[in-house]
């Protein structure tokens, strides 16, 4: 099983992991660890697939993830849901011991954060429209409200697409540049006339440094590019098929 680790979190009280698409028992175009209820995969699969996972984070841990929406939207998770039943939200936190934090995604930037002092996690779903609209900003202030600082806060980012992988078209570019000219510093030209490449990763670590974390951590992994990896929705679609994978990533208290 793939998980890779963030320094900066790898400490008592925290457990988290960004999983990758190993070491589960989905076949196909899901092979293997998928862990995502919204996937057209066989749903007793995806169900032992987030079991492994838990046991492999923290023995015990209930595994909660969102109906995620792309959108800012920041919940506090003070008890379990069932799978597949939780809030259309793209972020959360909590400080309950056990309730682990999922977030799923396929090429979007995975965020977990933590509080280790006021025992306070918190994740967060950063795709572009997400991460523009301020999912981060969201989630760190739900870690303020159950008594977190941001000062306190470190953040990790996990595997996501990479710049090199990103293209867009000029209307993209725009709704950035819009909201901030310094925002053309995440995008270069791509070999196609009036489109570029988004640096999403970049991008949202500026948005976290910018709120005043502690610490804003990058592993730079690529979704897209690492297949025997990770599930991408971009490589999917690019090749015709017709639904794809979700990895996990997942903070908790111990």
């Amino acid at each position: 099983m793939l998980v890779l680790t963030a320094p900066s979190l790898n400490s008592q009280p925290i457990a988290h992991g960004f999983f990758g698409r190993q070491g589960g028992v989905s076949k196909g175009i899901y092979a293997s660890l998928n862990c995502g209820p919204g996937s057209g995969d066989v749903r007793a699969d995806v169900v032992e697939n987030r079991r492994r996972a838990m046991e492999t984070l923290l023995s015990g841990a209930a595994l909660m993830t969102l109906y995620q929406v792309h959108s800012p939207r920041a919940v506090t998770v003070h008890e379990p849901w069932e799978i597949g039943e939780g809030p259309q939200a793209d972020a959360m936190a909590t400080d309950v011991p056990g309730i682990a934090l999922g977030i799923l995604t396929a090429d979007c930037a995975p965020v977990l954060l933590a509080d280790r002092q006021a025992r306070v996690v918190g994740a967060a779903h950063a795709g572009w429209k997400g991460a523009l609209g301020g999912v981060t900003e969201s989630a760190i202030a739900e870690m303020e409200r159950l008594g977190a600082r941001r000062e306190r806060i470190a953040a990790a980012i996990g595997p996501c697409i990479s710049q090199q992988n990103y293209e867009v078209g000029p209307e993209f570019r725009a709704r950035f540049l819009e909201a901030g000219r310094d925002n053309a510093r995440f995008f270069v030209a791509s070999g196609k006339p009036e489109h570029f490449r988004f640096d999403l990763e970049s991008y949202v670590a500026a948005r976290l440094n910018a709120a005043g974390l502690e610490s804003v951590e990058r592993l730079t992994a690529c979704t897209y590019a690492e297949e025997s990896a990770y599930f991408s929705f971009r490589r999917a679609t690019h090749r015709g098929e017709t639904d794809y994978g979700r990895q996990l990533s997942a903070i908790v208290l111990r």
